[in-house]
C-alpha cells in the first residue's frame, strides 16, 4: 500500500465511458463533497497557522495539508472519469465546446436529462427548477430536480467567471443581459415586484434599502443575468441533443408554435 492515493488505471479510465447514467450522477455528487472537503481542510490548515503555536502548527497543518492533497487527487480521478463518460455521449462534443462549462457540469446535466422526456427546452427549464410559474406547494413533491438545479446554478456561476474571456460564448450573454437589467431596474420597471418582496426584509438589511425604492438588489440583478444565460445554453443544447437523437428538429415552443410569438422567450 503507498502513501498517496491510488491513482485511476487506464483500463479503469477507458471503462468509465461505458458508465450507466445513475452512475455518472452518483460520481458527480461524489465529486462535489470531496470538492467541499478538501476546501475545509485548505481553510483549516491555514487556520492552523494564524492561531497555533509554530510547533503544533506544523505537527497538525501537515496531517491536514496531506488530507487536502489526498482530496484533491481524488477530484482530479473522478473528473478523469466523468470526462471519459462525456466523450461517449452523444452530446460529449457540443458539450466539450462550450467555454465554463467543464467535464463534471457535462457529465452531470447529460446524466439528469433524458431527451426522449423533453420535447422542448420548456420540460427541461421545469425539471431543473427554472420555470418561474413552477412552485413547490407545501405537502406537495418538490416540482424539480435539486441536483439538475445546482448543476444549473454552477453553470451561472461559470458562466459570471469567464464572462471577460472573448470567446465564452455565454459569458458574453451573461454580461448583455445583466447591462439590460440594470437598465430596467433603474427606470423603476421593478418596482412593483420590489414592493412584494420589501416586506420579507429586514429593515436594517441592505436589500431594503434598494426595495424600498422599487429597485431589486444588486444580487438579484446579478441572478437574473446568470439564469438568463443557463436558460439559453439549455436551450441550445436541447435543439441539438433533439436533433442528434431524433434526426429531425426540435418542435417549436407552444409560444411561437402555437401563439406565433416570432421569438424564444427566455427569462
Amino acid at each position: 500500500m503507498t502513501d498517496n492515493v491510488l491513482r485511476m488505471s487506464r483500463d479503469i479510465a477507458a471503462a468509465a465511458s461505458t458508465l450507466s447514467d445513475q452512475e455518472a450522477r452518483y460520481l458527480v455528487d461524489a465529486y462535489y463533497i470531496m470538492q467541499e472537503d478538501r476546501k475545509r481542510a485548505c481553510s483549516q490548515g491555514r487556520a492552523v497557522k494564524q492561531s497555533a503555536d509554530e510547533e503544533n502548527a506544523v505537527s497538525e497543518n501537515s496531517v491536514i495539508a496531506w488530507l487536502a492533497e489526498q482530496s484533491s487527487t481524488l477530484e482530479k480521478q473522478i473528473a478523469r472519469a466523468l470526462d471519459k463518460y462525456t466523450q461517449a455521449h452523444a452530446m460529449g462534443s457540443w458539450m466539450r465546446e462550450v467555454v465554463g462549462i467543464g467535464p463534471i457540469i457535462s457529465a452531470g446535466m447529460l446524466a439528469h436529462i433524458d431527451i426522449t422526456k423533453a420535447p422542448t427546452v420548456g420540460h427541461i427549464w421545469r425539471y431543473a427548477g427554472l420555470d418561474p410559474t413552477s412552485k413547490w406547494e407545501k405537502g406537495k413533491k418538490r416540482p424539480w430536480n435539486a441536483g439538475l438545479k445546482t448543476l444549473c446554478w454552477k453553470a451561472g456561476q461559470s458562466f459570471m467567471k469567464f464572462s471577460g474571456r472573448e470567446d465564452c460564448y455565454y459569458g458574453r450573454v451573461y454580461l448583455e443581459r445583466k447591462a439590460y437589467e440594470i437598465a430596467r431596474n433603474d427606470r423603476g420597471d421593478n418596482a412593483e415586484l420590489a414592493g412584494q418582496l420589501k416586506e420579507k426584509f429586514g429593515k436594517s438589511t441592505e436589500a431594503f434599502k434598494h426595495l424600498s425604492v422599487g429597485k431589486l438588489p444588486p444580487g438579484q440583478i446579478d441572478a437574473r443575468a446568470r439564469r438568463y444565460a443557463v436558460k439559453l445554453f439549455l436551450s441550445h443544447m436541447h435543439n441539438e441533443w433533439y436533433l442528434r437523437h431524433h434526426g429531425t428538429p426540435a418542435p417549436l415552443p407552444y409560444p411561437i408554435a402555437i401563439l406565433g410569438h416570432a421569438h424564444l422567450k427566455v427569462a
